[in-house]
């Protein structure tokens, strides 16, 4: 019941940690199966909610990093994704189709300045 994920969610949150990118690895395996895609993103939503993260600011990324699918370059294996949306901490939109693009995406965090 209690996994991994769900494991390190909880340490994230619990250290600090403002934004989350959820990238869903292996999807190789389910031959990019959107329905195995959209269960993922309902079960992690849920949780992270429960953490305290608000699942509207994360990406939800399927990927493959065995192959390197979507990663750097939209794949093909998945016509069916259409991308990630997401909102960021001055109200506005974000969005991309990559693990890279929901990467560059990440605000940056403030950094006290009177040091």
């Amino acid at each position: 019941k209690d996994g991994q994920t769900r494991e390190h969610a909880l340490l994230a949150y619990t250290l600090g940690v403002k934004q989350l990118i959820v990238a869903i690895n292996k999807m190789d395996t389910t031959k990019w199966s959107e329905d195995r895609y959209k269960e993922i993103v309902k079960e992690v939503s849920n949780f992270i909610k429960k953490v305290g993260f608000n699942p509207k600011t994360v990406a939800f990324v399927p990927i493959s990093g065995f192959n390197g699918d979507n990663m750097i370059e939209p794949s093909s294996n998945c016509p069916w994704y259409k991308g990630w949306d997401k909102e960021t901490k001055e109200g506005g939109k974000s969005s991309g189709k990559t693990l890279l693009e929901a990467i560059d995406s990440i605000d940056r965090p403030e950094r006290p300045s009177s040091k």
